[in-house]
């Protein structure tokens, strides 16, 4: 696979190194107060993980992105990276931007998992220079909420019989009182399963952690953009765009199917079999999402600069 036109530039040196899964080598970074990762060689992938206010997950998609200079960054309000605000799209742009200059990359492939998608979204329409196509992956939507309420349904009728109790038990501990970090991540961890289309065959979550100002704070600004016609601004999308959809997953393809049809060019595919994180039960669907963009790239489907 050989870089695009003009959205791949000469790693930077510097940085902690150390051996990956694979025998890719992987880079710590910081980009001022955020802390990134970066892995293989190629053209530039820039990962915005999910959430928001959560661990970065960016070494799940393993074997998915071996084929890609892959960088993933912890968004900030969880450490490593800064654990204070602004918490808004704004600001979450700005930071991912900054990454990119870090790494000395002018454009790259954005590929955005779930709330991560919503965010490569803005950084389409406010930073289309650093943006060279884009690959959303089960991306929570642009009409009404977005389909957040629905995903919090699905996740609850999905709950395994004992995540369900504990549940209860935490509910009943917290009365009135919102959940500190340590509650709310050990909530995540217990919805965890539904996230799948098989929950009983999840893999484990490991140690993902939620920040709840980070949470809070980003979904307040997800609702005042979509409040203010954020969907009007995805015709000015001029890139390739693929999106990756779990037709299993908690969140409901159309949210994914009416953002898609709001993006002049943009193609759904339906990943059958497959949940929220639709590369566990398909493994190679997010692979050959990016091959594809990659492709489009190449035959001249990007804005020169």
């Amino acid at each position: 696979m050989t870089p695009g036109t003009d959205y791949v530039l000469q790693a930077v040196s510097g940085g902690r190194r150390r051996r990956y899964g694979g025998g890719m080598t992987e880079t710590s970074f910081t980009a001022g107060p955020i802390a990134g990762r970066e892995t293989g060689k190629g053209p530039a992938v820039l990962f915005l993980h999910g959430g928001p206010g959560m661990t970065d997950y960016g070494r799940m998609l393993g074997p998915e992105v071996a084929d890609w200079r892959f960088l993933s960054f912890q968004q900030r309000g969880i450490s490593p990276s800064a654990t204070s605000g602004p918490f808004t799209l704004e600001q979450h742009v700005a930071d991912a931007t900054a990454v990119l200059d870090a790494r000395g990359v002018r454009r790259a492939i954005v590929m955005g998992h779930s709330f991560g998608a919503h965010l490569a979204l803005h950084m389409a329409v406010s930073r289309p220079d650093r943006v060279a196509a884009l690959v959303l992956v089960d991306g929570l939507g642009v009409i009404g909420d977005g389909g957040s309420a629905d995903v919090g349904a699905a996740l609850a009728a999905r709950l395994l019989p004992e995540a369900a109790e504990r549940l209860q038990q935490i509910a009943v501990q917290l009365g009135e009182a919102e959940p500190d970090d340590d509650v709310a991540s050990e909530q995540l961890r217990l919805v965890w399963p539904g996230y799948f289309a098989d929950p009983a065959a999840a893999p484990p979550p490991g140690d993902l952690q939620v920040g709840v100002a980070a949470h809070q704070g980003t979904v307040a600004s997800v609702a005042e953009h979509l409040a203010a016609g954020f969907s009007g601004r995805l015709a000015d999308i001029s890139v390739p765009v693929i999106s990756v959809l779990g037709d299993l997953s908690p969140m409901p393809v159309s949210q994914g199917e009416q953002t898609a049809a709001l993006i002049p060019g943009a193609e759904v595919r339906i990943i059958r079999g497959a949940g929220h994180l639709p590369w566990h039960e398909r493994p190679g669907c997010v692979a050959e999402a990016l091959a594809s963009v990659h492709d489009r790239i190449a035959q001249g489907e990007v804005p020169a600069g």
